[in-house]
């Protein structure tokens, strides 16, 4: 019995599903829808009771008309493979279209939209067709049938106008190129006193340079005012949006601009409409043919696939280990902030400051209090010892009578003999004196005090 590895047994049944559905249509309703770095396109298709994962890549997301979003039913085609990684089954788009409305369809009204969202299409801001212009630049095929029937118009109705064609491709991927580059024209180097953007009828396909936003941008862009005659009556571009003036055909343009009541009647269609179905059928067989073919060859693009899928999924691990390594190196930094926080010396310095201010309030407090109460002493000694100061008692008539030989202070008169010089100290001055007299018992009796 055969055991298989895990890789042998994906890719068998790979084999199995890409033999029995190489190429398939499948319709459901898009939901999940996401774009990574990468430009894929991922998604889920769901209808009622069931989800396949779905991924158109990025070279096939270049070719898409419009942008798909989540709840938009639509028809895709692709096929089924395995991304092994995951062990998943899922459909490679190689096309995707809006059930109900074409891709193109879809996509001119999201441009529409958002043109109108940014005011490009505001009727304030329409300037008006001048009075029978002389010089008009046509921008335009100068093969086509749309300038022919517009020169034919100016011819019959008025010969003396002065027309430039300012030549530009009117269909295919690099004709809206061809447009913006020839407005820049008319713009920069040509005097005229309005511009015809023009072209004859066609599918939606031939006319979508007229739907890009860029040249809508560049028609608001024109010093002068604008005409926009692209199609049929009844084709409506984002250009005729955009125009100062819309004119349902290149034919009434001319009408238009020389002011006549003749309208044109015959349209040039059929030829083109046949071009366009014997060219649609051309493709249609091309296209058969080279699916014939290409189911014969292994797609390289099954592992270029698988690759890219990979790629998006390591991206996407990446970026959450990323993000989780910043969240907890900076949880980490917080908390050691905090910490640091709590161990700075810049804190215990404002505890100790705190610590200081107050042991200075107290100390201040308490110089205070004791030079109060040194003061209040001081104050009592001060009072006691002017008490007994001698300057008291010389202030009260007493004076201080003392030998000027010696300097004795006299006490007695048996101190002193007569003629001897003695000085005496009053409260204010002082006098010197000669002794004519002495007795021995003086005028106060010591026992009691009195004179």
């Amino acid at each position: 019995m055969k055991v298989y590895s895990v890789k042998e047994l994906t890719e068998e049944i790979r084999q199995l599903l890409a033999d029995k559905f190489d190429l398939i249509w499948v319709e459901g309703e898009i939901s999940n829808f996401r774009i990574p770095m990468s430009g894929h396109y991922y998604m889920v298709l769901k209808d009622e009771t069931a989800q396949i994962r779905a991924v158109m890549f990025r070279p096939k997301v270049r070719l898409l008309k419009f942008k798909p979003q989540d709840g938009m039913k639509v028809i895709a085609q692709g096929k089924v493979d395995i991304y092994a990684p995951r062990g998943e089954y899922q459909l490679v788009l190689d096309y995707l279209e809006p059930l109900g409305v074409g891709a193109l369809a879809l996509a001119f009204e999201q441009t529409k939209k958002k043109l109108a969202e940014q005011g490009l299409f505001d009727q304030a801001k329409k300037r008006p067709i001048p009075f029978l212009p002389q010089k008009v630049a046509v921008v335009t095929s100068p093969t086509g049938a749309a300038v022919r029937d517009f020169l034919k118009i100016i011819q019959r109705r008025f010969a003396n106008l002065e027309i430039i064609i300012v030549p530009a491709r009117v269909q295919g991927e690099e004709a809206v190129w061809d447009l913006i580059e020839a407005l820049k024209i008319v713009n920069e180097k040509l005097d005229v006193d309005v511009v015809v953007l023009t072209r004859g009828g066609g599918s939606l396909e031939d006319l979508w340079p007229f739907n890009r936003e860029e040249l809508a941008h560049a028609i608001r862009a024109c010093r002068v005012p604008v005409v926009s005659a692209v199609g049929h009556e009844i084709d409506t571009t984002i250009a005729d949006l955009a125009a100062d003036l819309r004119a349902p055909t290149p034919s009434a343009a001319a009408e238009i601009l020389v002011v006549e009541k003749e309208q044109i009647k015959g349209r040039v269609k059929e030829s083109r409409t046949r071009m366009f179905n014997a060219v649609t059928s051309r493709i249609v067989r091309e296209r058969e043919r080279l699916e014939r073919l290409t189911s014969r060859i292994k797609d390289p693009r099954r592992a270029m696939a698988e690759n890219w899928q990979r790629l998006d999924e390591l991206a996407g691990r990446l970026e959450r280990a990323i993000r989780q390594k910043i969240a907890a190196f900076n949880q980490r930094l917080a908390s050691e902030e905090r910490a640091l926080m709590f161990a700075s010396p810049m804190k215990k310095l404002q505890l100790m400051r705190e610590q200081l201010s107050v042991l200075t309030r107290s100390l201040i407090k308490g110089i205070s209090r004791l030079l109060e109460q040194k003061n209040s002493e001081l104050a009592k000694l001060y009072g006691r010892l002017n008490d007994l100061s001698p300057l008291g008692v010389l202030e009260r008539g007493y004076s201080i009578t003392r030998k000027i030989s010696s300097g004795e202070i006299l006490t007695c008169s048996t101190q002193v003999d007569r003629g001897e010089l003695v000085e005496i100290i009053l409260f204010r001055g002082e006098l010197e004196c000669k002794v004519q007299r002495i007795e021995g018992q003086g005028r106060f009796d010591p026992q009691t005090l009195k004179v």
